[in-house]
C-alpha cells in the first residue's frame, strides 16, 4: 500500500520567513466559550485566524512572482500539471553552505542514488538546510544554492518543476539569482521551504497543489510524496 510522506514545514507564528516577506501571524479568532451561547444544544466551535505571505511557508512560486510581464500567470492561472507528477530527490547536503551547487554535483548525486532522471520529472534538492537549521535564524542565511551550471542542468534534463528545503534555490550570497532568472526565462517554477529528509535518493509521486488564491504570486502548499515502499 502506498505511503504518504509530508514534505511541508509547519506554519506557526515566529517561523523564519524570507527577508522582506510578511511574517506569519496566528491568533485565536473564536473560542468554544464565545460560540457556545449561540446554540440551544451543547454545540460550540473554535477557529484560528491566520495571516501568511503567499511566498512565506512551504509554497510554489507563480510565474507572476518571477516575471514583471503583466501577462505572467498568477498562481490561480497556472496549469495543475506543474504541481503533480513523477519525482526524484537528490542529496546535495554535502555541498558547503553559501557556495554554488554545480551540474557536476547534481550528476554525482544522481549516480550516488542510482537514479535515472527522466524528462518531465519533478526534481527536488536536499541541501540539508531544514535538517540543520530549521526554525532558526541560520535557516535564512546558511545553505548552498544552485549556480549557473546547476540551473542549466535543470533545463538540459527537461525538469518540469523543482524544489528545495531552503528559502530559495539560489545561493544566498548571490546578487544575481540565476535559478529565479532561469524560471522567468524558461517558464519553470519551483517550491521553497520543503522538508525532504524522508525522500532523499528516492523516486516517488509528488503532489503539491497550491491554494487557489486569485491574483496571488505564490501558493502555500501541503506538499506530499507518495512512496511505493
Amino acid at each position: 500500500m502506498p505511503r504518504l510522506v509530508d514534505l511541508s514545514q509547519p506554519i506557526y507564528e515566529g517561523m523564519p520567513v524570507y527577508p522582506g516577506h510578511l511574517k506569519t501571524v496566528t491568533f485565536q479568532h473564536a473560542t468554544h466559550a464565545e460560540t457556545g451561547p449561540r446554540f440551544e444544544s451543547d454545540f460550540s466551535f473554535q477557529t484560528l485566524g491566520i495571516m501568511v505571505n503567499d511566498n512565506g511557508p512551504t509554497h510554489v512560486d507563480s510565474f507572476s512572482h518571477l516575471d514583471p510581464d503583466p501577462d505572467a500567470p498568477t498562481i490561480d492561472q497556472m496549469d495543475l500539471g506543474l504541481f503533480y507528477g513523477p519525482a526524484v530527490c537528490l542529496d546535495v547536503s554535502s555541498i558547503p553552505e553559501k557556495t554554488d551547487i554545480t551540474a557536476g554535483d547534481l550528476d554525482a548525486a544522481v549516480a550516488a542514488a542510482g537514479l535515472i532522471v527522466e524528462a518531465g520529472d519533478h526534481c527536488f534538492f536536499h541541501t540539508g538546510t531544514w535538517d540543520r537549521h530549521g526554525g532558526t535564524a541560520r535557516y535564512l542565511t546558511d545553505f548552498a544554492g544552485l549556480g549557473e551550471s546547476g540551473v542549466q542542468w535543470i533545463v538540459d534534463h527537461d525538469i518540469t518543476t523543482f524544489g528545495v528545503d531552503s528559502p530559495t534555490p539560489d545561493n544566498p550570497t548571490s546578487r544575481i539569482y540565476p535559478a529565479h532568472l532561469m524560471c522567468r526565462r524558461e517558464r519553470k517554477t519551483h517550491y521553497e521551504n520543503l522538508v525532504l529528509t524522508e525522500v532523499v535518493g528516492r523516486r516517488f509521486t509528488f503532489v503539491g497543489f497550491p491554494l487557489k488564491v486569485i491574483g496571488a504570486h505564490g501558493g502555500p502548499t501541503r506538499a506530499v510524496a507518495i512512496l511505493e515502499d
